[in-house]
């Protein structure tokens, strides 16, 4: 099984993944919806909260356009939950062996993170090319995706950690960028203040966004 089939449809959809954090599954709803309405479809939902794996449910069950993710997946047993409330991808932070095994055997796409050339070719080698660049502020951004280009020609990255809307257009402008994940989409006081529409119109800006990256499907 190709652990990753499908993956490179649901991330080239938009420029941008959202990333989110939610505190109960009704927010994850609104917050969906707001985010589809502005053009951007695939969702990462952060299991760092209780609430996450509802919230996947939900937004699987209630936002039919919506393509929703569980995000800081960090084992098997997260990785199935994730599957079995409606999960259409997921991604890690990193990896391991066993989270990787798990992923060969799951029935939703996986994108795992690495942080190092050396973490890069390992995920190649076991047939991940699509990759999470994290944290990618932290490690080297644009500077290091550049730099891996030439001799890892065949990876394709979504980075995220630390990427704002002024910083998102360097990496667009790299042709192994397939989108990056950000979470200024959805500013904490304005999903706290139910401000939905402003989360649209920041959406909709950031789908809108340019990238060097085409994808031929």
């Amino acid at each position: 099984m190709n652990p990753q089939e499908g993956l490179l449809q649901i991330l080239a959809a938009a420029a941008v993944v959202p990333v989110v954090t939610v505190k109960d599954a009704a927010e994850g709803v609104n917050l969906a919806r707001a985010l589809v309405e502005g053009g951007l479809t695939a969702i990462e939902v952060t299991l760092r909260t209780p609430a996450a794996m509802d919230a996947i449910g939900a937004i699987a069950r209630e936002v039919p356009n919506a393509v929703v993710g569980a995000g800081t997946v960090l084992s098997r047993a997260q990785l199935a939950a994730a599957a079995a409330q409606g999960a259409r991808f997921a991604v890690s932070p990193g990896t391991s062996p066993g989270l990787l095994a798990a992923a060969r055997e799951s029935r939703i796409p996986f994108l795992p993170g690495a942080a190092t050339v050396s973490e890069m070719m390992a995920l190649a080698e076991a047939g991940f090319t699509y990759q999470k660049l994290f944290p990618a502020e932290a490690v080297g951004g644009t500077a290091l995706l550049k730099a891996v280009s030439a001799p890892l020609p065949q990876l394709r990255f979504c980075p995220t950690g630390g990427i704002d809307l002024a910083r998102a257009q360097g990496y667009f402008d790299l042709p192994n960028v397939v989108c990056v994940g950000g979470s200024w989409v959805v500013p904490p006081a304005a999903v706290a203040a139910g401000e939905w529409k402003k989360i649209t119109d920041l959406a909709s800006e950031a789908a809108e966004m340019p990238r060097r990256f085409t994808a031929n499907f």
